[in-house]
């Protein structure tokens, strides 16, 4: 929550909490936020509504139907009045594919003013064809989970789907990278 908020997320904003899972961060994010502004997707339903059960201090805040089950980064029936967006700890297990085709989907959102990402990176071209160890210790690869990218592949792709992007200097778990993206044009 504080890196969102350092972000610019006031209580009257809409967030949309990719990869949400059992709503770690949906149950501090939807007491904060007015009601019906929280939206969460994730490749299992399931999952998203153990969350509400079990992780909501109060479930009654939260429509069970912004609870949005999504394989593919299409953000099926998410309102279009969404002005914030994070991915903690998705793009790491998923390929660069799965990274671009969101940055694309999300363009579709033209409140969308933020977007907060996190990825591991690798230092360096000759580093990135080779298993890394980040500073914790995991090892992240090229070509299976947990994956890493360069740092200025991160940029070009962003830039490639109409997208700004910093990357912030904040400690975050397992070495991952936090990155702050803005759509261009608004």
């Amino acid at each position: 929550m504080s890196i969102l908020q350092q972000a610019g997320l006031k209580p009257h904003h809409h967030l949309l909490d990719i990869g949400a899972g059992a709503l770690r961060l949906g149950c501090k994010a939807v007491p904060y936020l007015a009601r019906g502004h929280y939206w969460a997707t994730d490749a299992s339903r399931a999952i998203l509504l153990a969350g509400h059960r079990e992780e909501l201090t109060d479930p009654q805040q939260l429509d069970e139907a912004q609870l949005i089950e999504d394989t593919g980064f299409r953000f099926p029936g998410v309102s279009d009045c969404i002005t914030h967006a994070i991915a903690f700890a998705v793009f790491p297990h998923l390929t660069m594919d799965c990274l671009r085709r969101a940055l694309i989907e999300l363009r579709r959102f033209d409140h969308l003013e933020t977007l907060l990402f996190t990825v591991f990176l690798a230092p360096d071209a000759a580093t990135a064809q080779a298993p890394y160890r980040q500073r914790d210790g995991v090892v992240t690869h090229a070509g299976r989970a947990p994956f890493h990218m360069l740092e200025e592949d991160v940029a070009a792709l962003a830039l490639a789907c109409g997208w700004t992007q910093t990357r912030k200097n904040v400690m975050l778990p397992r070495g991952q990278v936090l990155f702050v993206a803005r759509p261009l044009g608004r």
